[in-house]
């Protein structure tokens, strides 16, 4: 199931790893598909990228810049959002009213809004690409446009309102809606398990209107994921007195839910390393985990500013720990600033008694590899099982029983943490491009998992998977919609673990301190913003004063594999002249190291121009010194090469 196991990342790996019988099946009968043979010819030009024509567009208009910039006539939208909603854990019913202040900062006049309704995907009528409960869609009551009720035109997950009055470029409009709608059990992403509510996707949101396409009003078919826009939030939930709630945002009336006893903790937390248990099992219900409430109920209101979403959890079943982390000096006044850390489980779940542990050292570990986490909070949550592993502003839901060993749970932990900076702060188009945040996040985990668990081979894991696909003729290129791939495997290696290759093998041939120099750019370059492809690559090439258009050309667009080996070692005097030959279609720098009898070794790089000029065999000398002992090509194993027979030589 796309949406569950893409979204998990241990899953995942399981899954891949799993694939070797069926690899090697396939392989015995139909031959290795996934090399191509080599031939006197070369393909095509693979120094040019693939421009499309909205960003040709973009860059004529001045919206983004070859280097990598927003260009100076970039804009984006705005929205503003008061949202009441109430849920009545007896009928299963979320109802709502929202208020949405919308503002045109395009230079374009709209003669139409669009919205998503995105709970739609469990209305039986609703087309889908992924397994989801048919529980029912959005009951739409009245919907207002500037105070004036009007029809609402829905077609699947979409909402179109028409507008009497275009709305021009620098003015707003003011929408209205009430709507309703049963909280699925165990949906993609979301749902009730019979303790849990975990409400995501939940209220009717502004779709993007950017600067490439206009509206995107793609259809949420329940696999691809989100493109949202940012904006500022005020919104309260009212549910029975003794339900915890961890949400988005800050909680503003803290003194009229939380007891006296759970506020005091709390403090302490943002005092403490160690975890405080701030409601505890004995502690569960009306009058001890919150307050009792005049009629049963307590309304819970929070604020979040400059974010792409909001989300909440609730249940009278939870047990709540809390500490902080320590993020980094944001206000650059010398003074380490730090966020609260929140986790919500059941009591029964004792595999979650480290979670916020796991989460302070995610936060952490990122804030110094990337750039300091921003939000008030980050909260983890014991969810439905078919949450998977699920991120969300300031959130994770975490499936029940997925994550079974402390591994798995603080690689899930790290994994979907890793969001909170791309696409949380970095707003990528997540539907068209994947990898953009999956990538980057399975990549930006590798350090986290290092550091906790020195055994586990997080590298090792993601290659192996990618090389199962590439070996089985499964490969399908990154460049793909998420709701366009043929299979499950094609877009969870496209979108996960061919990009994390990608960047392991881009950090090697940049190192570490220019490799992180260029992410953290693109990073303070679109923060708040919507970069797409060629604003990623096209920051890398600036920063690093490189034309690396060759390697997102063979990574990003292609399904070429990669296959170096040693082809031949001949003596010349003092030297020996060694042939390198590349047997795949995809070429890369090569790296020979070099053993000597005495106990060095040295590094010998070939550069890629050979290759990208259609040769098929570049040549390296190597000094002889002592005796040669060994040869291998990617000591490393920072390449995927699909045959690592063939890139080792003794005398």
């Amino acid at each position: 199931m796309k949406s569950l196991l893409m979204k998990t990342p241990f899953v995942v790996l399981t899954a891949g790893l799993m694939l070797a019988p069926t690899v090697a099946a396939a392989q015995s009968k139909e031959g290795d598909k996934g090399r191509t043979e080599v031939s006197e010819a070369r393909p095509i030009d693979r120094r040019s990228v693939p421009l499309s024509e909205e960003f040709r567009h973009a860059i004529e208009n001045g919206t983004r810049v070859e280097t990598g910039h927003p260009g100076n006539s970039y804009w984006q939208q705005w929205a503003r959002y008061d949202i009441s909603a109430q849920l009545d854990p007896p009928s299963g019913i979320l109802s709502g009213s929202e208020s949405i202040w919308y503002f045109n900062r395009s230079p374009d006049s709209l003669d139409e809004v669009f919205l998503h309704l995105r709970p739609n995907l469990f209305s039986p009528k609703s087309e889908r690409n992924t397994n989801a409960p048919t529980s029912g869609g959005v009951t739409l009551g009245d919907v207002a446009v500037n105070g004036l009720v009007v029809f609402a035109d829905v077609e699947g997950t979409i909402l179109r309102l028409p507008l009497d009055v275009e709305l021009r470029s620098g003015d707003s409009v003011f929408l209205e809606l009430e709507w309703s709608y049963p909280v699925p059990p165990n949906a993609p992403r979301s749902g009730f398990d019979g303790e849990v509510y975990f409400l995501a996707y939940w209220y009717p949101q502004m779709a993007v209107y950017d600067d490439l396409a206009g509206w995107n009003i793609d259809q949420y078919l329940g696999n691809a994921e989100f493109y949202m826009g940012y904006g500022d939030y005020r919104y309260e939930v009212t549910v029975p007195a003794g339900y915890l709630v961890g949400a988005t945002g800050e909680l503003t009336n803290s003194s009229e839910v939380l007891t006296d006893r759970a506020m005091e903790r709390l403090a302490g937390a943002r005092e403490k390393r160690q975890t405080v248990n701030v409601v505890s099992p004995a502690e569960q219900g009306p009058g001890g985990s919150t307050r009792r409430g005049e009629d049963g109920t307590l309304t819970w209101r929070y604020e979040a500013r400059n974010v792409r979403d909001v989300t909440w959890s609730t249940s009278d079943s939870f047990v709540w720990d809390a500490t902080h982390a320590v993020v980094g000096d944001i206000e650059g006044d010398g003074i380490p600033d730090t966020t609260a850390i929140h986790s919500f489980y059941r009591a029964e779940s004792t595999g979650w008694l480290e979670s916020a542990r796991f989460s302070q050292a995610s936060i952490e570990l990122l804030s110094e590899y990337l750039w300091p986490y921003p939000y008030e909070h980050m909260t983890a949550v014991e969810g439905p099982s078919s949450c998977g592993g699920m991120e969300y502003p300031m959130m994770t839901c975490i499936g029940t029983g997925a994550f079974n060993t402390p591994e798995s749970m603080y690689n899930v932990t790290e994994h979907e943490i890793g969001h909170m900076w791309f696409p949380m702060q970095v707003g990528s188009n997540e539907k068209a491009h994947a990898w953009m945040d999956e990538g980057l996040t399975q990549f930006n985990e590798i350090p986290g998992m290092e550091d906790m668990f020195p055994n586990s081979d997080v590298r090792a894991q993601n290659r192996n998977i990618y090389l199962s696909i590439v070996n089985a003729g499964m490969e399908e290129p990154l460049m793909v919609h998420g709701d366009r791939y043929e299979s499950d495997f094609g877009y969870g290696v496209a979108s996960y673990f061919k990009p994390a290759n990608a960047f392991v093998a881009l950090n090697k041939m940049l190192g570490d301190e220019l490799f992180l120099e260029a992410l953290r750019e693109f990073g303070r370059r679109w923060v708040g913003k919507h970069p797409a492809p060629w604003d990623l690559w096209n920051t890398f090439d600036d920063v690093t004063g490189r034309d690396l258009g060759w390697f997102w050309r063979s990574w990003f667009f292609e399904t070429w594999a990669l296959d170096q080996a040693i082809g031949s070692v001949e003596e010349n005097g003092a030297e020996l002249v060694v042939t390198l030959t590349n047997l795949g279609e995809m070429v890369m720098p090569a790296y020979l190291s070099v053993e000597y009898a005495d106990g060095t070794r040295q590094e010998f790089v070939a550069a890629v121009d050979g290759w990208l000029d259609d040769e098929l065999e570049v040549v390296v000398t190597v000094p002889r010194g002592s005796d040669v002992v060994s040869m291998e090509l990617d000591i490393d194993v920072a390449f995927p090469d699909t045959d690592r027979s063939n890139q080792s030589w003794t005398p």
